[in-house]
Parts: structure tokens; sequence; C-alpha cells
């Protein structure tokens, strides 16, 4: 999921150069969308194994 929002900042990142500034936004808002539910999908991860591990080394 990460590849794909790095994927769309860079179509953003392109159409912001060239004046595509609908294409722009909607890039870069997918994007933005992708970024966040990547980094709370990987706390969850983080936060789980932790307790996870606790518990085992406990």
């Amino acid at each position: 999921m990460l590849k794909w929002a790095f994927i769309f900042l860079i179509i953003a990142i392109i159409a912001g150069i060239f004046g595509f500034t609908g294409v722009e936004q909607a890039s870069a808002t997918i994007a933005q969308w992708l970024f966040g539910i990547f980094l709370v999908l990987f706390l969850g991860a983080l936060a789980i194994g932790l307790w996870l591990g606790h518990k085992l080394v406990s």
C-alpha cells in the first residue's frame, strides 16, 4: 500500500510540474489517504506485535 501512495505522490508531483492542477490535487489526496491508512495499519500491527511479544516473554 505504501508503494501505491508513493506512485500517486510521483504522479502528483509530475502533474504539478506540467500544470494539471485537477490531476495534481486528486493524486495528492489519494497519496495522503493511502499513506494515512498505511500508517494506521502499521501502528496497529506494531502495537499488537509488542503486546503479543510481551505476553510470550512473561
